[in-house]
């Protein structure tokens, strides 16, 4: 993977996505399906919260954007979904 590679991503609700570098995207994606398979389920806030801690140091990107972009592009992927009616609105790993 050369450091320029790009990839776009997709929506849930098929909605244009956004074309990211892929180094950036692997790095999110990582964290957020890491993260949720430790704590089974958690709000939205506290992903983004949780990546801020643990990325801020070594990510060079804005992280609250990526995080946004690269849960949007996992649900559309059915690797992790919202959990139905909850408020603020809960992740979980697709099963």
């Amino acid at each position: 993977m050369s450091d320029n590679e790009r990839i776009m991503t997709l929506h849930p609700q098929g909605k244009t996505g956004v074309n990211i570098l892929k180094r950036r995207y692997e790095i999110i994606k990582e964290f957020i399906l890491k993260t949720i398979k430790e704590h089974g389920e958690l709000t939205y806030q506290n992903l983004n919260k949780l990546a801020v801690q643990k990325l801020k140091k070594t990510f060079d990107g804005k992280i609250g954007w990526y995080v946004v972009s690269v849960k949007l592009d996992l649900e559309a992927r059915n690797l992790i979904e919202r959990i139905p009616n909850t408020s603020p609105h809960k992740l979980r790993l697709a099963s």
